[in-house]
């Protein structure tokens, strides 16, 4: 059978639901403010799990969002403290990848938000420059335009590591992006410019298939990580949103969310993980069923 590469789950979610604190607009950078070795032990249980991979918590480490907290001089720190939080789990684990997240500028689900190129391209390189010396890839997230997927490619392929593209698209037509442009221009885009994988993220299960047809025409690895979100509501779309806007689907436990990403495999994905609401739980439910198919996780 064929290797599979297995993500992690949602980190942000995971971690506001371990800390119990009511979630606040810097969100996953927060928890990991206030709970030190809380991110480490949520990527240990995913390890755990059988992730083959974590996902550093730096998706919302962003100059613009610590500005709003008062706390851009600890840009630096931060995305420091989230690697090594990254690197401490996988050396108690033995073995796995780190990967560098890279978020949306602004806010989440919101094109209209992202900065002209110069200002986007500078944003993006100087966290990749943090990120380029410790770790093994860096996903570029929840990537809702073209131009915002030029961008950021744009400015991390240079730096030398593997950069997988992850688009978040529309939950009822998984064919565009949240901008309502093609994903199959996407792809493109992201094999022109050098990504070494695009996937989808962010975006309702349902959505996945359609993104993963779409992204085929590019001649790319092909990955999906949905979210376990009933909906992106209106309120979440607004500058300096919380995530107790958003609620989570009681529909979508371990075993249904791995009966959708099993699915995916026949749409050509060989990235499976999760996004927001993808718990340990979900990723070992993926993986028993992974290896009972004789695949390999890598």
């Amino acid at each position: 059978m064929t290797e599979i590469t297995l993500l992690d789950g949602g980190m942000g979610q995971e971690l506001v639901q371990r800390a119990g604190d009511r979630p606040t607009a810097l969100w996953s950078t927060q928890v990991m403010r206030d709970h030190p070795g809380l991110v480490a032990q949520v990527h240990a249980d995913f390890f755990a799990a059988g992730a083959t991979l974590a996902t550093a918590n730096t998706y919302a480490i962003l100059r613009d969002r610590l500005i709003h907290a008062g706390i851009e001089d600890q840009f630096a720190d931060l995305h420091d403290r989230a690697l090594t939080e990254a690197e401490t789990a996988r050396a108690a684990h033995g073995s796995g990848r780190i990967a560098g997240a890279l978020g949306p500028i602004g806010a989440s689900y919101r094109p209209d938000l992202h900065p002209d190129p110069e200002t986007a391209q500078a944003i993006y390189r100087e966290i990749a420059a943090l990120h380029a010396p410790r770790v093994d890839l860096m996903i570029c997230e929840t990537v809702a335009s073209l131009a915002h997927a030029s961008d950021i490619l744009t400015a991390t392929v240079p730096c030398g590591k593997p950069v997988w593209l992850a688009c978040t698209v529309d939950d009822e037509d998984g064919r565009r992006l949240r901008s309502g442009e093609p994903v199959r221009e996407a792809a493109r885009r992201a094999a022109d410019l050098g990504a070494a994988a695009i996937l989808a993220n962010c975006s309702a299960p349902e959505a996945m298939p359609a993104a993963l047809d779409a992204m085929a025409s590019a001649d790319l690895p092909t990955g999906a990580y949905a979210n376990g979100f009933t909906q992106i509501t209106k309120d979440f779309l607004k500058a300096n949103p919380t995530v107790d806007a958003l609620s989570a689907r009681r529909d979508m436990g371990p075993e249904p969310y791995a009966d959708h990403a099993l699915g995916w495999l026949d749409h050509g994905a060989s990235i499976l993980g999760g996004c927001c609401e993808v718990g340990p739980a979900h990723i070992a439910e993926i993986a028993h069923r992974l290896k009972a198919r004789g695949h390999t996780l890598t």
